[in-house]
């Protein structure tokens, strides 16, 4: 078994917005203020060009298996696609759904059981990257300032969070990854995925680009 380990870097730059690249930014709008997340994401409009698995997911953690029910139903019911039902599993409940814009979004929780009635809150957003080296990418943005939470061996690593954002950033192995969503590895063109950085613009190895937050005007509010 690999222990996680931290550490303490002193972060000069971290994850200050999330922006969805869309087609339809108006739609998406809709869609993303029925499922309940709007406040997390920015949008903005974009043609480029995706196929296949776009290498990230979004994901929710909740408090227990009747708010998972509950986003994913608010999902579907907006459009969204379901990739893998809501079940149960080893780590807790959870399933994976498809917004009608391409992006994957995960709603999980540790809990087996309710311990209450479900309610429309989000204890934790991440944003789950997959990469082909988690160890590597890891040091890249150790290198850039971010500070390391937990790290797993090559299997898994999670930056601490930035205080200007609501969402996290975790690495993940790609095709671990595409395998937990239940969709296939492959994929090519854009991410349609554009991260606020609190310092400087920067690509990352795996083709994610960063931008300095203020140049980002979302569309959401």
């Amino acid at each position: 078994m690999v222990m996680a380990t931290t550490a303490s870097t002193a972060a000069h730059t971290s994850l200050a917005s999330v922006t969805l690249e869309v087609a339809d930014p108006e739609a998406a709008r809709r869609f993303y203020s029925a499922f309940g997340v709007d406040t997390y994401i920015r949008l903005r409009a974009s043609e480029a060009h995706s196929a296949g698995f776009r290498g990230f997911t979004l994901a929710l953690t909740v408090a227990g298996p009747a708010t998972v029910d509950s986003f994913v139903g608010a999902a579907v019911d907006a459009g969204a696609t379901v990739l893998k039902p809501a079940a149960k599993s080893l780590w807790g409940y959870g399933g994976v759904v498809q917004a009608p814009d391409g992006t994957i979004w995960k709603i999980a929780t540790s809990a087996k059981k309710d311990t209450g009635p479900a309610t429309r809150e989000i204890d934790e957003v991440v944003l789950l990257i997959g990469v082909e080296d988690v160890k590597a990418t890891k040091q890249f943005y150790v290198g850039r300032g971010l500070s390391v939470a937990k790290s797993f061996g090559g299997k898994y690593a999670e930056f601490a969070p930035g205080q200007s954002s609501p969402v996290k950033l975790a690495l993940y192995k790609r095709r671990a990854l595409a395998k937990d969503l239940g969709v296939p590895a492959d994929g090519t063109g854009s991410h349609r995925i554009v991260l606020g950085s609190t310092a400087d613009a920067f690509t990352d190895p795996d083709g994610f680009a960063w931008e300095a937050a203020a140049s980002l005007a979302p569309t959401l509010s």
